[in-house]
């Protein structure tokens, strides 16, 4: 181990450290529910997210995914790529009651549930509530019930930390299972691109291709000090991934950062009046969010995104909590108002409510060593 490493990295060898952590990622979710609730929709290239000239996929089924649409791509790419792409709206009510449908099954297994989203959690299954023992089988049986209660698919990474079980999730993709177990972890990295790891995008991977660093083994050849030289903060996060290390628990009911809505606009607008017509609905529509959530904040945040892609936010902080939608709609158009006349047209507006009250998740339990009569 580099002795330049901060924190105890060589507990993926074994020992306390060492944990039975399972990725919950459901395949394709909004578009597979969409195929789900209409026949018709079964076996096409399905993109979930608005049609029209600014519409972007918030999802796409495989059959799509197979022209090269994929999640974030502009409606008008995607549609160029796959003209019989068929476009569904939203219905993200539907999305969310099946999220705590599926969560539900979760918990039946494990308190230690992490959400990373409607559609994947982290599962800390050591001490399962069952007591099975084993994680590949709880994988196998979750994914039994997602599938029989819900009519959807789902596929699971089972391994001993969150970096390598959300790693395996993505291994065999739809429907699939993967499980990698203790001493396995550093040579299933390195068999992987590096754009496969978390954190690493298209820029990033190309600037390590030009360092000679293509997978997870050429990165496994650097040394920490030539990482930090090259990749700064990212630094100690690359020395450990190429190692198959990663010592974060699951946090069960992970905080909520942040909760706001946004919205990009069918043309762009200069106007003050047109655009405080569009925060009155983003404000409804945020302030919706905050009551459902029972959320309470202190930071009010405007997001304005110009023609030419560039942003501008402003902020407001509060003593005490958010109190009513009265109050978010006066500091909205408060924001809004300082911001008035502006240099060039908008479009895309959004507001979040941050800084939220009661955001320290209860702790995990201890961590213990794996049972060796258990499998894993």
């Amino acid at each position: 181990m580099d002795p330049a490493l901060p924190d105890s990295a060589d507990e993926h060898a074994g020992g306390s450290g060492l944990r039975k952590i399972i990725h919950v990622d459901m395949d394709a979710f909004y578009a597979s529910v969409e195929q789900r609730d209409d026949p018709s929709l079964r076996g096409r290239p399905v993109a979930v997210g608005g049609d029209g000239p600014r519409g972007v996929l918030s999802t796409c089924s495989y059959e799509a995914r197979k022209f090269g649409c994929r999640s974030a791509m502009p409606s008008i790419t995607a549609k160029r790529l796959c003209p019989q792409l068929i476009f569904r709206p939203p219905r993200f009510a539907v999305y969310t009651a099946i999220s705590r449908q599926i969560r539900a099954i979760f918990e039946e297994y494990t308190p230690l549930v992490e959400p990373l989203s409607l559609d994947e959690a982290f599962l800390d299954v050591t001490e399962d509530l069952k007591g099975i023992g084993s994680a590949t089988r709880i994988a196998e049986l979750i994914r039994a019930r997602i599938k029989a209660e819900t009519g959807l698919t789902a596929s699971a990474g089972v391994s001993y930390n969150k970096f390598l079980a959300k790693l395996a999730s993505d291994q065999h993709k739809p429907d699939g299972l993967c499980v990698i177990r203790p001493g396995e972890g550093a040579d299933f990295v390195g068999r992987l691109p590096v754009r496969r790891f978390f954190g690493i995008g298209p820029k990033g991977a190309e600037k390590m291709a030009a360092l000679g660093i293509e997978t997870g083994a050429d990165l496994r050849t650097k040394d920490i000090h030539f990482l930090r030289q090259h990749f700064g903060s990212q630094a100690d996060y690359l020395y450990r991934a190429a190692r198959g290390i990663d010592l974060r628990r699951v946090k069960a009911d992970r905080a909520r950062k942040s909760l706001g809505a946004e919205r990009t606009l069918d043309k762009d607008l200069a106007s003050g009046a047109a655009l405080r017509e569009v925060l009155e609905r983003i404000i409804a529509i945020t302030w919706d969010r905050i009551d459902k959530a029972g959320a309470r904040g202190r930071t009010i945040t405007l997001k304005l995104k110009f023609k030419d892609f560039s942003n501008l936010t402003r902020a407001r902080s509060l003593p005490q909590a958010l109190a009513s939608r009265a109050e978010l709609n006066r500091i909205g158009h408060e924001l809004l108002d300082e911001v008035l006349p502006l240099a060039q047209p908008v479009r895309l507006v959004g507001l979040t409510l941050s800084a939220m009250e009661d955001d320290d998740p209860a702790p995990n339990a201890p961590a213990t060593a794996f049972q060796g009569q258990l499998p894993f």
